[in-house]
C-alpha cells in the first residue's frame, strides 16, 4: 500500500466518524444541506481543509463545459463527500460520484446516506480506478 492509499484511507475513516457524530447529533430526517453543512463544520473543527460545493467543469477533447455539476465536499483536496439524504442509495448515486472522480481525477470518494437509522449502513466508498 503506498503512502497516498493509507493518507486517503485514513481521511475516509475520518470523515465517516465525523459523519457519524453528526448523525448521532441530529439523526435522520433533515436536507441534505444541513448534513452538509454540519459535516464541513465538524471536518474543519478536527483541521481538516474543506470545500463546498466545489464546481465541477466537464473536459470533453479541448472543450471545457461549466455544467453547473457541483461536489458536496472536498476534503483535503482530495476526497470527494457526497452527501445524501434518501430512503436508499440508489445505483445512479454511485454512478453520479463515480463521474465526478474521473472528472476531478480523483481516486476515491465518500457518498454518506444520513437518512439510514445506522449511518455506518449508509455510507459507501466508491473507487476510481485511475490510469497511469
Amino acid at each position: 500500500m503506498t503512502d497516498s492509499t493509507t493518507r486517503l484511507n485514513d481521511l475516509s475513516h475520518q470523515v465517516i466518524g465525523a459523519a457519524i457524530e453528526v448523525h448521532k447529533a441530529l439523526g435522520p430526517g433533515l436536507l441534505e444541506s444541513a448534513y452538509e453543512a454540519c459535516l464541513a463544520y465538524e471536518l474543519r473543527e478536527q483541521g481538516l481543509a474543506v470545500e463546498a460545493q466545489v464546481a465541477l467543469p466537464v473536459v470533453y477533447r479541448d472543450v471545457r463545459l461549466d455544467c453547473g455539476y457541483r461536489v458536496d465536499l472536498l476534503v483535503e483536496g482530495s476526497l470527494i463527500v457526497e452527501v445524501k439524504a434518501v430512503s436508499e442509495i440508489a445505483s445512479v448515486h454511485k454512478a453520479q460520484l463515480l463521474s465526478y472522480l474521473r472528472l476531478a481525477q480523483l481516486p476515491l470518494g465518500l457518498l454518506i446516506n444520513f437518512h439510514s437509522e445506522l449511518l455506518t449502513r449508509g455510507v459507501r466508498r466508491v473507487v476510481n480506478h485511475l490510469r497511469e
